[in-house]
């Protein structure tokens, strides 16, 4: 069963109401109907995404999220982090007011910075143990290029393994480019060489991300977590159901 119905779809948020679907059938495709998980969203606030801001592509991808997480998370929000150089904000959004709200927050906030990965990685780690929340927590982490310090990056997602987090990273640009390169290998570190688990999965939605079909999307975000999920549970990171 869904953490929110359909009928409180339909009330609270009815223009996501198809994106909840789509959810909820790829969530059962992969295993995953009835699973709980606290879902986290970080957007990159680097100076490269303003064109992303300016034609809804954060936006569309927040809509999407919020549908994900109403089947796993019964309290109709979802936290989100924005990043640049340094943590943008910590906030959230909810069904409830889900239209307009990232260029609402975005409106708030200063100049566009550069990538920090590890600050994000962080402030969402912070967040999870501070919430105190039982059920394991899928982040789906925005950006479109690679991290100014890569070292920091690899370092903090390596000890992020040791905790029930999974981390699907989402690429916006070019798929060709070499601001990339950093994401393809952080998601074939080894283990148990560099971490406990495999903890990270990694896809580009391209130069126009609102184009990616909602099952397309909703497939690559979870398609790595049930793997995530048996290894977590073999190692004791996340209780047995």
């Amino acid at each position: 069963m869904s953490a929110i119905s359909l009928t409180k779809m339909e009330q609270t948020a009815p223009a996501l109401v198809s994106l909840y679907k789509s959810a909820g059938a790829s969530l059962a495709e992969h295993g995953l109907s009835g699973q709980r998980a606290a879902v986290y969203l970080v957007v990159d606030y680097s100076g490269s995404m303003r064109p992303y801001y300016r034609d809804g592509s954060v936006q569309a991808l927040a809509d999407r999220v919020l549908g994900l997480s109403a089947h796993l998370d019964d309290d109709g929000t979802v936290p989100v982090v924005f990043f640049s150089t340094d943590i943008d904000a910590v906030t959230d959004i909810a069904l409830a007011d889900h239209r307009g709200r990232i260029e609402r927050i975005a409106a708030g906030l200063g100049h566009m910075g550069r990538t920090s990965y590890h600050l994000a990685i962080d402030a969402v780690i912070d967040h999870y143990l501070d919430s105190g929340a039982r059920d394991p927590a899928l982040v789906v982490f925005q950006t479109d290029g690679g991290p100014i310090d890569k070292a920091a990056a690899e370092r903090y997602l390596c000890k992020a393994a040791r905790l029930p987090m999974f981390w699907q990273f989402i690429g916006f640009g070019d798929p060709h480019s070499k601001q990339f390169d950093f994401l393809r290998r952080l998601d074939e570190l080894p283990v148990p060489g560099r971490r406990a688990v495999d903890n990270a999965g990694f896809f580009h939605a391209g130069t126009d991300p609102r184009r990616v079909s909602d099952a397309d999307l909703y497939d690559r975000l979870v398609r790595e977590f049930p793997g995530w999920l048996s290894a977590a549970r073999a190692r004791g990171i996340v209780p047995a159901p």
